[in-house]
């Protein structure tokens, strides 16, 4: 049996591998907004809990980062509208994305390479957040299961379910790797978007999640889907861009995680120069963002602007210095992205220096402050300074916690790193 597990895993992450390569999303879909009537109101397509004062600010306070404030608010939603699908589904989105966020997970420094599809990468969520989010999951699911069934046409009832499956489905992407189980309660989301829009064609914000399903789908190859269960299932790359375009111009709930969506896809396949677009824009909104911040910053260095980034890089650096900026900035990611940068600029020492602020920050998560230790190790052996690289190698390969660096650090410590 785990022979056979084994032999299904592999397969799976290969033409998975193959597949993502092959995304793309044109700069003219991002920036051209579809032909609405001018009659259409987009707070005819929703559920009016997405358009109260209170929903609002609570989103005001998620896309400052201030998870904590955000949660206390929709959950006040909550218990104000207990008869909301929505209302929950905004409490699950709060605390999934808090627990991506506080294990590293929301950098998409992560996923601009296929290696994060076949990391051993332990991701140890604690249990009483995995029961929440459980439980939130299947009591949005069980509401609008109640709702479905006394009233078929219920748009929102809908929306809302899909809304927490493909929720449940990032959550369990990205912390537990579980891809075929996650495929499938993709296709779920997609499904109940789908059923929204029959009822509703002009319900945009149900386009996010048939626009990715429908992207994702297209670019896999048949084995793949019959791997993971949705074998038959339809997918068109550019139906699939034109939903996403549509969601994040017109959608109450979906417009940031659209154009989110969107410039993660960009950067998967190297056009910088309009994932930047994108992502600026997003920036520009969310100033006080960090992670907006960061990915351009991140977008600007592997567009081959090392100069540019690092002075992006700086920039963040500095305003984290003002007293409540930014709202628990992850700071080791903007230092390691800044040596990252200066390492790629010939600067070893300075980058060396900014690996190690990189492992120091407190809120290091220990992936990578492993991965910080060995390159701090090797921009030191470059400079010629082998009891500083040793000390690095050795804090990278210590027993206990993440050893993804181990084998790479015990071959520095036999063998000098020499930039080859």
């Amino acid at each position: 049996m785990y022979a056979t597990r084994e032999v299904f895993s592999k397969a799976w992450r290969r033409a998975i591998k193959r597949s993502v390569k092959i995304l793309s999303l044109p700069l003219a879909l991002l920036l051209t907004a579809p032909a609405y009537s001018q009659s259409y109101s987009p707070a005819a397509h929703t559920d009016p809990v997405n358009l109260t004062p209170e929903v609002r600010d609570a989103f005001e306070h998620f896309y400052d980062l201030d998870y904590e404030g955000a949660l206390t608010r929709f959950e006040a939603v909550q218990r104000t509208n207990p008869q909301s699908v929505i209302a929950i589904g905004n409490v699950l989105l709060t605390i999934v994305f808090r627990e991506l966020y506080r294990q590293d997970l929301l950098d998409t420094t992560y996923y601009a390479h296929d290696s994060f599809l076949t990391s051993k990468r332990n991701v140890p969520v604690p249990q009483p957040i995995r029961d929440r989010i459980e439980s939130l999951t299947n009591s949005a699911v069980a509401l609008a299961d109640r709702q479905i069934k006394a009233n078929p046409n219920d748009a929102n009832a809908y929306f809302a379910r899909g809304y927490a499956r493909g929720m449940h489905a990032a959550f369990i992407t990205l912390c537990d790797h579980s891809y075929v189980a996650a495929a499938r309660q993709g296709l779920a989301s997609r499904n109940d978007s789908e059923a929204t829009l029959k009822i509703d064609p002009n319900y945009a914000d149900a386009k996010m999640a048939m626009g990715i399903q429908q992207f994702a789908v297209a670019s896999l190859p048949r084995l793949v889907r019959m791997l993971v269960g949705i074998a038959g299932v339809g997918g068109n790359k550019e139906k699939g861009l034109e939903l996403l375009r549509e969601s994040a111009a017109h959608g109450i709930v979906t417009p940031i995680e659209s154009r989110t969506a969107l410039s993660l896809f960009l950067r998967h396949d190297a056009r910088y120069a309009e994932a930047i677009v994108v992502q600026k824009g997003l920036a520009d909104q969310y100033p006080r963002d960090f992670l907006f911040r960061l990915e351009v910053a991140n977008l600007t260095k592997d567009s081959g602007n090392g100069p540019g980034a690092i002075a992006l890089y700086n920039s963040i650096l500095t305003d984290a210095k003002k007293p409540g900026y930014f709202i628990g900035p992850r700071l080791h990611m903007t230092y390691f992205g800044l040596a990252d940068t200066q390492r790629g600029q010939i600067q070893i020492a300075l980058a060396a220096q900014n690996y190690i602020l990189a492992a120091a920050q407190p809120t290091c998560s220990d992936w990578i402050r492993r991965r910080a230790q060995l390159n701090a190790g090797e921009m030191f052996d470059l400079l010629h300074k082998r009891d500083e690289a040793t000390k690095q190698y050795e804090l990278a390969s210590a027993g206990g916690g993440d050893q993804s660096q181990s084998d790479a650090a015990h071959r520095y410590l036999k063998t000098p790193y020499t930039g080859k």
